[in-house]
């Protein structure tokens, strides 16, 4: 059977899944995007375009909140010294927060296009490195991640084959601050799962973010990092997994100790991977919406905060009524000469 053919025997194949297959635009075989329930057409760069091989819209249709692109940044934690991105840019020509994405090993997945595609709709402009694309990350450092996380008390940030992930997402926020029309002044940083840590792990090396939103992540090692986030945090977990209840102790224990600002979003009976479209058993739809809806609104308030309300006018106060002088009695005429 043909990668092409897959869906046909998923019939409850959801819009916005990603499968392995061809490319109906640039013809690669690779990860694309449900488009139909028959047939997937796109991948990743091509559907962030909204690439059409026809298109019914007359001439002079309204420009696209945002559009995306691919771009290439330096780096020095890989022997190549490049490495890919996609950037999510806010047509509107004004100046604009950057957040940076971090994703796992596993690159770009359809929980991390869905968060990027709802900030750059609010006006961030939205970077995601490609690991699952960049030279020298593999399966490897996935299994060092796996087996810290689940045997040696969190993630260790600090190993020789995690330490140059960090470094990779600390130029891409470099590159990020660089760019034309993003305010270097106001920048953060979101990640899900195990690329939650590692943008723990970022902020904790980088006093300059204004914000931290993490979803799910899981513990770090060594935990005394997360004592140097000076950032705003926002930690988004559900009850029902165990790993983000011991990244939450984490955060709860520094936070006691620095006081720093840390908020908590809990969600009951969520598990793991809630916000994956492509993960039926742990998706759900009304929590999901919910952490959305809060992690938006919490980079808002960090990074677009309201402009300073203008000075009042003065007051104008009327002048103190000046009383009229009193009527004086006509002068008697004088005598004429001669009088009696």
């Amino acid at each position: 059977m043909r990668d092409d053919d897959r869906l046909l025997d998923l019939p409850d194949a959801a819009f916005g899944s990603g499968v392995v297959g061809v490319c109906d635009v640039c013809g690669t075989r690779q990860a694309v995007i449900v488009l139909a329930k028959e047939r997937f057409k796109l991948c990743v760069i091509d559907f962030l375009n909204k690439t059409w091989l026809k298109t019914d819209k007359a001439p002079g249709a309204p420009a696209p909140i945002y559009r995306s692109e691919r771009v290439w940044f330096e780096t020095t934690a890989i022997k190549s010294g490049r490495a890919p991105a996609v950037l999510l840019v806010p047509t509107k020509v004004v100046k604009r927060p950057g957040l940076l994405l971090t994703p796992d090993v596993y690159g770009i997945t359809t929980t991390l296009l869905d968060g990027a595609i709802r900030l750059a709709r609010e006006g961030f402009e939205v970077m995601i490195p490609d690991l699952g694309k960049t030279d020298g990350v593999g399966p490897g450092q996935h299994v060092r991640m796996r087996v810290g996380s689940r045997f040696r008390g969190g993630v260790p940030v600090e190993s020789s084959g995690v330490a140059p992930i960090v470094r990779l997402y600390s130029d891409a926020l470099t590159f990020l601050r660089g760019r034309e029309l993003v305010d270097p002044a106001r920048t953060g940083v979101f990640g899900t799962s195990y690329g939650g840590s590692l943008g723990l792990a970022l902020a904790a090396r980088d006093p300059k973010l204004l914000a931290v939103a993490v979803a799910y992540p899981m513990p770090l090692t060594p935990s005394d990092l997360v004592r140097l986030v000076s950032a705003p945090v926002l930690f988004v977990a559900g009850s029902g997994d165990p790993a983000a209840r011991r990244a939450r102790a984490q955060l709860e224990r520094a936070a006691a100790e620095t006081h720093g600002p840390v908020e908590f979003l809990d969600l009951a009976e969520a598990r793991h991977d809630f916000l994956s479209r492509d993960l039926r058993a742990a998706y759900d739809l009304p929590k999901a919406e919910e952490a959305w809806g809060r992690v938006v609104a919490f980079f808002k308030q960090k990074l677009m905060p309201p402009p300073p309300r203008p000075p009042s006018p003065p007051v104008k106060t009327s002048a103190p009524a000046v009383p009229s002088a009193a009527p004086t009695a006509p002068a008697s005429a004088a005598p004429r000469a001669g009088a009696a």
